[in-house]
């Protein structure tokens, strides 16, 4: 107000028209423009939210009285995305323009702390307000404060041509990124318009449109490279949030991030600090001729494209490994030579990785000589086959993972994200599960039968607590075709509720008990965290049993039955160790009266993953859904007593991390779809063809004998792969013996094999074929077994002092702990573990989390023990084990 007055000489008043000012300062048009697109911002943001009437009238009034002072300022309307007609003396005003634009941010802060937003949304509201602030003191050359008229800036910096390349290049990818995932048409007009301003402001301040990949026209002062490295370093940051806040693909995370960091990378190079958000960028120093050469490659085009030359070749290389179509790599190809072009003929140098040097012709020869020693190792890769593992796993484990399932072919990606194709390689897996536990089930009385997909809105809403625990996840048809449906119907994400509804109808006295029903399915849960093949999919195969007793000893005694059996799937078939034991009261299964689980360790990840679960529901869902039975004693209606329980195709996913190594996949025998594969070696140019078609004899018999003995065995008999292809190929795949045999071996009647598990190789007799590989195979699963149940063992740690847990959760290990079982207890743990993940892809849930109360306690809970959360005053209850959890 003390600013307006002192412009137009009168005190403000709402919706009043400015009187013109004596001397029309510069630039108020362009604080203007920016003061009321904010504003329209605002307005939208309100009618989006649905706020009171008041509220909006209010917001639409001052936008109102915005536009009529920008006319009065500029005589013309106001239009978004318009450059603001230029006053007759354009100096300064840049203050003007950031004072509005803070005083608007620290509203923005203000609103959403009152309206008790996610912590998260305040923080970037925060940071974008520091931003600000520190561009104020930049421009002005004095702190900002709210109601103070901005100082002129002495002189005013160049570079802006810079930052509007970047800023108006980064807007254009959002816009192509909205359009691609065919977002509203509010929100693309929104963005097109806020790219349509930044075109305009970009011509205004070059001189020039603006172009894709095009170096921006320099001022009289070159300056100022490290602000537009600033401004495009936060701009790639909120790219990076965003990206994960939408739970979007691991490959389009992964390719943000690296731009991200070569961004920063460039900043230091830039400013010789490291870039921090919200810090206005520090001046680049000038300390010698030598020096001032990087320097001024770095501030100049070069340095900017230098930046794009490696983030298109990080694309390209992406696009590679993750076996796109020829046309979508060719064009990054294109797109690569071209800035590479662009390069040169803004630098007078071809691009080298890692800025090498570029002008003086001795230096390059000196650089030369040097590159070249470390370049020949590089020679054999590139003309390698990429079948094989690219990354270590104790390296990059999200990157090995990926490449483990794809490359030893279990599964495929889908272009629903979330979703994934399962190959026969992976589903025998899931096939030898279901053998064993279908067949177990069986024995306990358990019989099976389908439901349908889908649940009425009506039926899924009638246990509240338990529709509040997946009302996030829960998918929804809504149509038909063009029409709309009367009401939205849900497919299902556990099938209490649609199974219920028939139990009532089925259950009226207690002969009709116990009821055990069993189905295997497919369930959708609309995860929106980030999504991994097998662990944590939007759609997902598992088996969900309901039983229904009269008495809770029945009912009791089922769920400890079942959860053995899930322990036999883990520690027989998959050669994984689990420890058993009942959720936490936070951690049960919404609407049941407890959970009982299985958990899993995962080594090279530090982190446990729940197994399975069997759930006692108690009488909730009885009542909720009117399942009674009379008594034959008393005569009366009673609930009955009910349980459910499930595994699913996470047990792959647990599997491959457990046990696989840097050469892929290594498989239990025990699900492996095949235990042996047989592969006929010494075949040369030399051998007589009657001599290859003998050893290919050989191998058939070899294959039809352990057939024969139960060996689920394959024979190698392809021509067009050598034998060592054939080797890495099985290998890749997790095959857990390889039996070899040539010419030698078969005038000596003997074969070797190989074990995946450790890579020994032994010589046998074939006389003793049929019981000495189904002996080895046996080896082989109990190695495995031990090999897992020894890591998880040396990284359970019992501990009664936090700064021994959370040293032992740095280093990995799951923790049992006393604990007082308390929810607000747990939730500060959890709060009081966490790290910052530092925009690491893919990075884990850094805080701990309860993953079960064992039922075999390490210790027994004494007088003087306390409660692991510092300052606690509950007693504790038992031994809980704390970790990191997928």
């Amino acid at each position: 107000k003390a600013e307006y007055k002192a412009a137009t000489g009168s005190d403000w008043k709402p919706g009043a028209a400015p009187a013109p000012p004596a001397t029309p300062a510069g630039g108020s048009a362009d604080a203007l423009n920016l003061a009321t697109a904010a504003q329209g911002d605002l307005v939208r943001k309100l009618k989006t939210e649905k706020a009171a009437k008041p509220e909006i009238d209010e917001a639409v009034k001052k936008l109102l009285a915005l536009k009529a002072e920008y006319k009065a300022a500029t005589g013309s309307d106001w239009k978004p995305g318009a450059a603001p007609s230029s006053p007759a003396a354009p100096a300064g005003g840049s203050g003007d323009a950031l004072n509005l634009a803070t005083a608007a941010q620290g509203d923005l802060v203000r609103k959403l702390k009152t309206e008790k937003a996610g912590k998260p949304e305040i923080d970037e509201a925060v940071k974008k307000l520091l931003a600000l602030k520190a561009e104020y003191k930049a421009a002005t050359g004095s702190d900002w404060k709210p109601g103070a008229a901005p100082s002129s800036p002495a002189a005013p910096a160049g570079g802006s041509g810079d930052a509007l390349n970047l800023a108006t290049a980064a807007q254009g990818d959002l816009v192509r990124k909205l359009k691609t995932e065919k977002a509203g048409k509010p929100e693309i007009d929104e963005a097109v318009k806020k790219l349509l301003a930044m075109k305009a402001e970009y011509k205004a301040a070059t001189g020039s449109d603006w172009k894709p990949g095009a170096a921006p026209s320099s001022s009289a002062a070159p300056a100022g490279s490290a602000d537009a490295l600033n401004l495009a370093t936060a701009a790639q940051g909120d790219l990076v949030r965003k990206l994960k806040t939408e739970k979007a693909a691991k490959p389009e995370i992964d390719e943000a991030v690296k731009k991200l960091l070569a961004l920063k990378a460039e900043y230091k190079a830039a400013t010789g600090s490291d870039w921090k958000p919200g810090a206005a960028p520090a001046q680049v120093k000038q300390p010698s001729s030598k020096k001032e050469v990087v320097v001024e490659q770095k501030e100049g085009p070069g340095g900017e494209l230098s930046a794009k030359v490696a983030a298109q070749g990080d694309l390209v290389r992406q696009l590679k490994t993750d076996k796109k179509p020829k046309e979508e790599i060719d064009m990054a190809v294109k797109q690569l030579l071209t800035l590479k072009t662009e390069f040169k003929a803004a630098t007078g140098s071809d691009w080298q990785p890692a800025g090498g040097p570029a002008k003086k012709p001795e230096k390059q020869k000196k650089a030369a000589k040097e590159v070249k020693p470390k370049e020949k190792p590089k020679v054999p890769e590139a003309g390698m086959t990429r079948l094989g593992m690219e990354v270590a796993k104790e390296e990059n484990l999200a990157d090995w993972y990926s490449q483990v399932l794809t490359k030893a072919e279990m599964l495929e990606y889908y272009d629903v994200s979330g979703c994934y194709i399962l190959r026969p390689w992976s589903y025998s897996i899931w096939e030898s599960i279901k053998d064993f536990f279908d067949a177990e089930i069986k024995k306990l009385g358990v019989t099976n039968c389908y439901f349908p997909i889908f649940v009425s809105q009506a039926a899924l809403e009638r246990e509240k607590d338990h529709i509040a625990d997946f009302a996030p996840e829960v998918a929804w048809v809504t149509k038909s075709g063009d029409s709309d449906l009367a009401e939205p119907i849900a497919i299902r994400p556990t099938s209490e509720t649609v199974m219920y509804p028939a139990y009532a109808k089925w259950i009226q006295s207690y002969r009709d008990l116990p009821i055990k029903l069993n189905q295997w399915n497919n369930v959708v849960r609309w995860e929106f965290k980030h999504p991994q093949p097998f662990l944590r999919t939007r759609e997902f195969l598992w088996q969900e049993g309901h039983t229904a007793f009269a008495t809770f000893p029945e009912a009791k005694e089922e769920v400890m039955v079942i959860l053995d059996l899930y322990r036999r799937v883990y520690e027989e078939l998959l050669a994984v160790p689990v420890i058993r034991g009942k959720k936490t009261e936070k951690e049960k299964f919404a609407g049941g009266d407890y959970t009982t689980t299985t958990e899993a360790y995962i080594s090279a990840a530090g982190r446990a993953i729940q197994g399975a679960t069997s759930h006692h529901l108690g009488q909730n869902f009885s009542k909720m859904f009117d399942i009674t039975f009379e008594n034959p004693e008393t005569g009366e209606k009673e609930f009955v007593w009910q349980n459910s329980w499930g595994i699913t195709t996470r047990t792959i996913g647990v599997l491959v991390m457990v046990h696989g190594d840097n050469n892929g996949l290594v498989l239990p025998p025990r699900v492996a779809c095949v235990q042996v594969v047989i592969v006929p070696c010494g075949i040369t140019n030399s051998l007589k063809d009657e001599d290859r078609m003998a050893l290919y004899k050989e191998c058939e018999l070899y294959e039809k004998e352990l057939k024969d003995a139960g060996v689920r065995v394959k024979a190698d008999l392809r021509e067009n792969y050598s034998p060592g292809w054939k080797f890495n190929h099985w290998e890749l795949k997790g095959v857990p013996i390889r039996l070899e045999v040539g010419p030698r071996d078969m005038k000596a009647s003997q074969y070797v094999v190989v074990r995946r598990d450790n890579g020994e190789k032994l010589t046998m007799k074939k006389t003793g074929l049929k019981d000495d590989i189904p002996a080895l195979l046996e080896t082989i699963q109990s190695a495995m077994f031990a090999k897992a149940k020894a890591e998880m063992t040396d990284n359970v740690k019992v501990v009664t002092k936090f700064e021994d847990f959370l040293s032992h959760l740095e280093n990995k290990c799951l923790l049992q702990a006393p604990f007082c079982g308390v929810e607000d207890c747990e939730d500060q743990i959890k709060e009081l573990s966490k790290k910052d993940s530092d925009l690491e892809p893919g990075a884990p849930s850094m805080g701990a989390k309860s993953l079960c109360i064992p039922f075999t306690q390490p210790a027994q809970v004494v007088d003087k023990d306390k409660c692991i959360r510092p300052g606690c005053t509950n007693k504790p209850l038992f031994y809980t084990m704390f970790g990191r959890s997928y």
